[in-house]
């Protein structure tokens, strides 16, 4: 525990070395030098961390079960340390805000503003169903995650020139009342689809073209897609860091998601 908190307490009077910005808040990068994010998710049962060192990603992605809490920490700093960097060489924080677990979630924001808090660096929220979409190298994408209880995180985003579009805004869903997509050629991706396989390529049927099994939300994916953002200004204080739950209720019991269905 000590060598943990040592390595959280480290953090907290590191700042910038020379040439780089004091601070990202609301201003563009304007030095030149390396842009080093440090992206993280737990909103699944797997654990994935990234680094996106000015370009190239080093990542490391391994099955958690329940012990994000235990690991993450651990597991950041040995991502560091493959890279011989030290937090307070990172100069901005990539974290998925959800949907997802809500223990995950909250462990990946908790740890997102203490090491940004402690390094006086920016965070970036990336949305763990648009970080699916982004990894999957398609363009046209349904992402879903499974919710339990019978439902699904749900969302569905096309890519062009000008980057992902939300067709379909984040939701909560039975997998057999989805929302309706225009066009054919989408993808389905996630563990939604792993869930509900059925009901889902039923509710699309000659609109899918194919789907992905086996993906999860991708820290590398949220570091790129964070980089514009922190390339231009968009980074917000540690203390504005909050995840994105969907759910309005942490633990909905079975019979309760009945009666509100009803």
């Amino acid at each position: 525990m000590l060598e943990y908190a040592e390595f959280f307490n480290h953090t907290i009077h590191e700042r910038y070395a020379e040439n780089r910005l004091t601070v990202l808040f609301g201003y563009r990068i304007l030095h030149n030098f390396t842009l080093k994010i440090l992206a993280l998710d737990a909103s699944t049962e797997y654990l994935s961390l990234a680094l996106w060192l000015d370009g190239k990603v080093e990542s490391l992605d391994m099955h958690a079960g329940q012990t994000h809490s235990q690991i993450i920490l651990p597991k950041i700093r040995e991502l560091l340390d493959a890279s011989n960097l030290q937090m307070r060489d990172i100069n901005g924080i990539a974290f998925g805000e959800g949907p997802g677990s809500f223990t995950g979630l909250r462990i990946s924001c908790g740890v997102a503003q203490g090491l940004a808090f402690g390094a006086n660096i920016p965070v970036v929220a990336v949305s763990t169903l648009l970080s699916l979409a982004h990894a999957s190298g398609r363009d046209k994408v349904i992402a879903c995650l499974d919710a339990r209880m019978g439902e699904v995180y749900f969302a569905a985003y096309e890519n062009s020139a000008e980057g992902w579009k939300e067709i379909s805004a984040p939701g909560l869903y039975k997998p057999e009342s989805l929302p309706a997509l225009p066009s054919d050629g989408w993808v389905g991706v996630g563990s939604g689809w792993d869930a509900y396989a059925e009901p889902l390529q039923s509710a699309y049927q000659s609109q899918l073209a194919e789907c992905l099994t086996g993906k999860y939300p991708s820290a590398s994916a949220m570091a790129e897609l964070s980089v514009s953002r922190f390339e231009a200004g968009l980074g917000l204080p540690a203390a504005q860091a909050a995840p994105v739950y969907i759910r309005n209720k942490v633990a909905f019991t079975s019979s309760e998601r009945e009666k509100s269905s009803t």
